[in-house]
C-alpha cells in the first residue's frame, strides 16, 4: 500500500482587460496508483507579479499576454484606484 501526493497545475486562465492568469494547482492523493482524493489550489498573478518562481509553463504565459502596453494600462488603472 503506497500514499502518494502530487501536485499539478491542471488550469492556466487569462482574464480581464488586465491579462490576470488564474492558476489552478490539483492537490492529488493515490493510493497504488488509484485516484483517492483530489483539491484544487487558485490563485491569481497580475502583470505587476514577480514571475521568477513560477512554473516554466506559467512564465510563458505571463510572458506572452504581458506587453508593455498591459503594464503601462495596469499600472494608470493602480494609480487612478489611490488618488480619487
Amino acid at each position: 500500500m503506497s500514499l502518494q501526493k502530487t501536485d499539478k497545475i491542471d488550469k492556466i486562465e487569462i482574464v480581464g482587460d488586465f491579462k490576470a492568469i488564474n492558476i489552478r494547482v490539483a492537490s492529488i492523493i493515490t493510493e497504488n496508483d488509484i485516484e483517492i482524493s483530489r483539491s484544487n489550489i487558485r490563485r491569481v498573478l497580475n502583470c505587476d507579479t514577480d514571475i521568477s518562481g513560477e512554473d516554466v509553463e506559467v512564465q510563458a504565459v505571463c510572458n506572452a499576454v504581458w506587453t508593455d502596453e498591459i503594464k503601462a494600462a495596469y499600472e494608470t488603472f493602480k494609480e487612478s484606484q489611490t488618488n480619487p
